[in-house]
Order: structure tokens, then C-alpha cells, then sequence
């Protein structure tokens, strides 16, 4: 197992998911995030398990704080997990343009700065593995959140295909809905989101095949069956169709 992994969005939900599993797995895990507490509890958590974790607090749309995390990168890791993101609630025609913009900026911006931090020592050492956390939603017609994790499902697709050669390898991850905090923090509690029962995956499950998925180098993972599927029969379809019946549950 890789010695040392850093994962941002590290205090909740998947971003948390994946340092648990990334630290069962041997790796040194360096826990990223903007709420101290949790990624202090979360590193209590690891290190009763007899793993080792360090947070590393930061608000990655602050360039002075992700800054920190770009140093952390360039001084070397072996995996990076890029899972820091949010959405948003409002219809495009309705919503903060500056808002629009920030969420952007986090979802393809900071990812490209990470990725660029990282490579050269994985270049140098011929080795790492590189994850960015997008959603089906890029696979698909769904609003500017789609938009953007569509160019972190691009970039990942580039990427692997140019660096995996020299020993590094870049997967996009594309779950669909999962059970995390996600929707609360759009002010939707459990329950209101709109989404049929047989829609949401487990946060382990996602973490567990996309991990699998990266160590065989795919360039992306869609870590359930069902929306394996529901991506095929979309890209049959016209975008008249396929748009609102992408736009069901928030």
C-alpha cells in the first residue's frame, strides 16, 4: 500500500470515508478540510485504530491557506484524493453568479493547482495515484454542477492517459447519490431530497470500488452497476430527454 495519503474534504462524508480506508490500508493519511474539530476527531479516530493521521486545516478558495496544501503536496505523497466540493441549491437563472463562480473555482481550479502539486514528485519516484472526486452528474446534462465535475471527468481522462505510462496513475470517481451530509448542507434533511430509495449508495461501497478501480489504472469509476447503466441508456437518448430525468432529487 502507498505510504502516504492526502485527501481534502477529509470531515465528512466521503472525503472522510476515504481516509478511513486509505489508513486500513498502511497509508499515512494527512486530512484536509475547513472544520478543525472534525478533522481532529477524525484523526483521533484513526490513531485509536493504530493508524497515523495529521490535519491540515484549510479553506481551499482562501490561496493563502491552499497554498499550505500545495507545499504539503510538492514536499511528496503518494496518493492524492481530490474530494472537496459542495452544491448549490438555486437554479442557475436564480443563483449568486459570484457563488456560481467560487463553486466552480473549487470543483476544477483547485483541483488542476492539487494535481500539479503532486505530480512532479510522482513523476520523479515513477509512482501515485491520483483520485478526483466527481459525480455521474459529469457523465450527464445537469447544471453547472454537472458542468464542472464533467471537466474533472475530462482532465482525469487526459491525465491517466498521458502520465499513467510514466507510473502515475488519475481516475475520476463518479458515484451518484450517496448517503453523506452533502444535501443537509443544502438545507435539504434526510428524506427531502427527492431521490427514490434504490438511487443512494453507501459512502464505503463508493470508496471501496473506486479504490479498486484506480489500482487498475481505469480513468474512471462508476462504483455501482445501476448507474452504469442509467449512464449508457442516457448517452442513447436526446438531451430533451435525458435533462430532466437528470434533474430528479437535489
Amino acid at each position: 500500500m502507498s505510504r502516504t495519503a492526502l485527501v481534502t474534504g477529509a470531515s465528512s462524508g466521503i472525503g472522510a470515508e476515504y481516509a478511513r480506508q486509505l489508513s486500513s490500508r498502511g497509508a499515512e493519511v494527512v486530512l484536509v478540510g475547513r472544520d478543525e474539530a472534525a478533522l481532529r476527531a477524525l484523526a483521533d479516530e484513526i490513531g485509536a485504530r493504530g493508524g497515523r493521521a495529521e490535519a491540515l486545516v484549510a479553506d481551499l478558495l482562501d490561496p493563502v491557506q491552499r497554498g499550505r496544501v500545495e507545499e504539503r503536496l510538492a514536499a511528496g505523497v503518494d496518493v492524492l484524493v481530490n474530494c472537496a466540493g459542495y452544491g448549490l441549491r438555486r437554479p442557475f437563472e436564480e443563483s449568486d453568479i459570484d457563488e456560481e463562480a467560487r463553486h466552480l473555482h473549487l470543483h476544477a481550479e483547485v483541483t488542476m493547482r492539487l494535481t500539479r502539486a503532486a505530480l512532479p514528485v510522482m513523476l520523479e519516484r515513477r509512482r501515485g495515484r491520483i483520485l478526483n472526486v466527481a459525480s455521474v452528474a459529469g457523465l450527464v446534462p445537469r447544471g453547472t454542477y454537472g458542468a464542472a465535475k464533467a471537466w474533472v471527468v475530462s482532465f482525469s481522462r487526459w491525465a491517466n492517459a498521458v502520465y499513467a505510462p510514466r507510473g502515475v496513475t488519475v481516475t475520476a470517481v463518479c458515484p451518484g447519490f450517496v448517503h453523506t451530509n452533502f444535501h443537509e448542507r443544502l438545507g435539504l434533511p434526510p428524506g427531502q431530497e427527492g431521490v427514490p430509495g434504490w438511487m443512494w449508495l453507501e459512502a464505503p461501497q463508493v470508496v471501496r470500488a473506486s479504490l479498486r478501480d484506480a489500482a487498475h489504472g481505469r480513468a474512471v469509476s462508476i462504483p455501482s452497476l445501476r448507474y452504469k447503466v442509467l449512464v449508457a441508456v442516457s448517452r442513447l437518448l436526446p438531451d430533451r430527454v435525458v435533462v430532466p430525468a437528470a434533474s430528479r432529487g437535489r
